[in-house]
């Protein structure tokens, strides 16, 4: 209603420059979170929605996060996160345009599979929440739903690019899922391992204060100037990028999870007040791999999110050492966060160990870093 009156009584045409409102969803969301955040604190405080940090399986690790005071931090934060996000792109996003609306049944479709993934771990006595093949199996419900709205989408209106995938470093090069069953299925088996990757990742890498907000706002910041790009004609025609009509306003939605993501690490910067838990971890690590799929930087995604991609390598690379080995570990502790933590190296213990605080600062420049490297890709092609 607000951009028709302004039109209307004074000729201010404001709100339908996508740069505005990706920053307006910005500090919306920002202020959002921070209004939702102490109350929601505070309720789960009183409800007693806490995570035992300190039943862990590394003893030493337990034991630091007693010494620390985590024992006593309530979790599911990720929730008002999730609501802030979700708000600010209902206020500030055309309705109309299909990526946002699937971006939103994504990011709420995953959000739920994290909450009752949390509900399960603090109401349920000795449980461990769902199982890792239950919360895959939520997560392939959801993300298989999504692609397929897009591939039919694709199909209807004949915009086939929405199926092909633009290696970097290449111009005029693609690779095409075609109009066959066959490629269907390729794209939306290549769109689930996209989605649920890093939604994964990004749940991984949620094991320190900060650590997983600092690096998705660095992350979704460049992605979000990937999808403007991606969505102008001129921009895309010069950079010698895919022009995807409509993409553009996913920059908006980058623009809401930023903002977010501000607010939430406004209250869970060390020490933090409350933890983000797999309510708020796989929704916005499954709408950052969703921003890559919309903008054709599925590719350049290992790069731009390196940091959570590296802590998911990590878990992986060490459980299949330990298994094939008969036990002997590939790192002295996996996610590597937690083996910088303890024992001050990730291939030798002994060194001294790293400070919190010096873990995530230090994992914000590395993304950082390798954020902008995946935007020099914009010219080196």
């Amino acid at each position: 209603m607000l951009p028709e009156l302004f039109r209307e009584h004074s000729d201010l045409a404001l709100f339908g420059y996508i740069s505005f409102r990706m920053a307006m969803a910005g500090l919306t969301a920002f202020a959002l979170a921070l209004a939702f955040g102490a109350p929601t604190i505070q309720w789960l405080k009183r409800h007693r929605v806490g995570e035992d940090v300190t039943k862990t399986d590394a003893y030493e690790l337990g034991k630091l996060a007693q010494k620390m005071g985590k024992h006593d931090t309530p979790t599911m934060g990720g929730s008002f996160l999730v609501a802030s996000l979700l708000l600010s792109v209902l206020l500030w996003c055309r309705l109309d345009n299909l990526h946002v609306v699937l971006a939103m049944v994504l990011t709420a479709g995953l959000a739920a599979v994290g909450f009752v993934d949390d509900f399960k771990k603090l109401t349920i006595r000795h449980s461990k929440g769902l199982s890792p093949r239950a919360k895959l199996v939520g997560q392939t419900v959801v993300t298989l739903f999504v692609m397929g709205a897009l591939a039919w989408y694709a199909h209807a209106s004949d915009r086939f690019s929405l199926l092909s995938i633009y290696p970097p470093f290449f111009k005029d090069v693609s690779i095409s899922f075609g109009e066959s069953a066959v490629g269907i299925v390729l794209f939306l088996a290549f769109g689930w391992l996209v989605v649920a990757g890093t939604s994964n990742a990004a749940n991984i890498t949620d094991g320190l204060d900060g650590l997983a907000a600092g690096c998705m706002l660095i992350s979704g910041l460049a992605l979000s100037v990937f999808c403007y790009v991606t969505g102008r004609s001129d921009w895309s025609e010069y950079l010698l990028l895919p022009y995807i009509p409509a993409a553009s306003e996913m920059a908006v939605v980058g623009g809401a999870l930023c903002g977010a993501c501000m607010g939430f690490l406004w209250y869970n910067a060390f020490p933090a007040k409350v933890f983000m838990g797999d309510s708020g971890s796989l929704p916005i690590g499954g709408l950052l791999a969703w921003m890559a799929l919309v903008s054709k930087q599925e590719l350049v995604l290992p790069l731009l999110g390196f940091v959570f991609f590296a802590e998911m390598g990590s878990s992986a690379l060490q459980r299949t050492w330990y298994r094939r080995t008969g036990g002997k570990r590939l790192f002295t502790m996996a996610p590597i966060h937690h083996g910088l933590q303890l024992k001050g190296g990730i291939f030798k213990p002994g060194a001294a160990p790293w400070h919190e605080v010096t873990i995530v600062v230090r994992a914000w420049i590395v993304a950082a870093a390798c954020a902008m490297a995946s935007l020099a890709l914009l010219k080196v092609r």
